[in-house]
């Protein structure tokens, strides 16, 4: 296998249509790895988080020039100020992380990858620094083969949890899979929401002109929770802006409201891809806690997401209390390092 390196954006521009025909039928499906949220993450550099950083995407063709892997990797130090290759997307933007590759390939990419490294840009890298992989990734058990067959150290971190809903196919068929106690303060909420004195709506931004309004209103309930203000510094709030609105333009966007009396009291920045509901952010108006409003938008986006065949309700990273709660299992985000001896 040919392994050929993108350092230019040019370059990169030119394999944008490969790359999204390849993402489709990666063994690690994730909107992640999509070409429209590198692109973007790459304009803000993780909203700030990477200061010194040089493209290094290593591409994999076959037979013919057939796009057959990409490892989408950057140069920059790390803490220690040790050259790393890592994800683009790296570390606290993008929640799932991987190769670029079919089920078939991807052992073979791994080891065409690890040789170029290791045999064409010795000098340009310590470590290969491998940032929110999940622990079902396949790649975790070949870089591991290759590492010990280069006689390099490999290490893996276990980072946090990242609990998902596998989806029933109704809200009640959800309610009931919570269990009695939770079952019943549940419906207990939306049955008080019924009653309430202002109707309360669910509300999912489709038009594009309503866009910017939307996202100065869920940053706005973001920073009712004091991490989240903090969180939200200007650059890190034009990352989000330009993720939603790329997100929006690739047709996976999902950011929905609940509503009281028209005022917007909840939010979640999902994404709706690979038939599976992505929650990236939320934000909520502190002065309508006694309506509960997590639990109610909670509600209603489990009955769009059944009414809508998502299998899948995925939390992402964090191990907060109320997701599981909600019934959420558990799968794991970890790091792979390998470093040169």
């Amino acid at each position: 296998m040919l392994i050929e390196t993108v350092n230019d954006l040019d370059a990169w521009t030119a394999l944008a249509a490969e790359w999204q025909e390849l993402v489709k039928r990666t063994h690690q499906k994730s909107p992640f790895l999509t070409y429209e949220f590198q692109r973007v993450w790459w304009q803000h550099l993780g909203g700030g988080e990477w200061q010194a950083a040089q493209l290094n995407i290593l591409v994999g063709r076959g037979d013919g020039g057939r796009l057959l892997g990409i490892a989408p990797l950057f140069r920059a130090p790390n803490a220690a100020g040790q050259l790393g290759l890592h994800f683009i997307g790296s570390r606290e933007i993008a929640d799932f992380l991987d190769l670029i590759a079919q089920p078939k390939d991807l052992p073979a990419f791994i080891q065409a990858v690890c040789t170029h490294l290791r045999e064409a840009e010795p000098a340009l890298w310590q470590r290969l620094e491998l940032d929110n992989l999940l622990n079902t990734s396949a790649s975790l058990t070949a870089l591991r083969q290759v590492a010990l067959d280069f006689g390099c150290k490999f290490d893996v971190e276990t980072l946090q949890p990242s609990p998902y809903i596998l989806m029933p196919e109704t809200l009640d068929a959800y309610i009931e899979s919570l269990g009695s106690k939770q079952g019943h303060e549940l419906r207990r909420k939306l049955r008080r929401a019924v009653r309430n004195p202002e109707p309360i709506e669910f509300e999912i931004i489709e038009d594009k002109a309503l866009l910017p309004a939307a996202l100065e209103d869920f940053f706005s309930l973001m920073r009712q929770e004091a991490d989240k203000a903090k969180f939200l510094t200007p650059l890190m709030q034009a990352q989000m802006e330009a993720i939603a609105h790329a997100t929006f333009d690739g047709g996976w966007l999902q950011l929905v409201f609940l509503k009281v009396g028209g005022l917007r009291i909840a939010a979640y920045m999902n994404f709706d891809y690979d038939n599976c509901i992505w929650a990236y952010n939320a934000g909520f108006h502190n002065a309508y806690a006694h309506l509960s409003p997590g639990w109610l938008i909670m509600a209603e986006m489990i009955r769009w997401s059944a009414a809508h065949g998502r299998r899948i309700f995925d939390f992402m990273r964090g191990g907060e209390e109320y997701k599981y709660r909600f019934g959420a299992v558990d799968r794991f985000v970890q790091r792979a390092v390998i470093s040169k001896t």
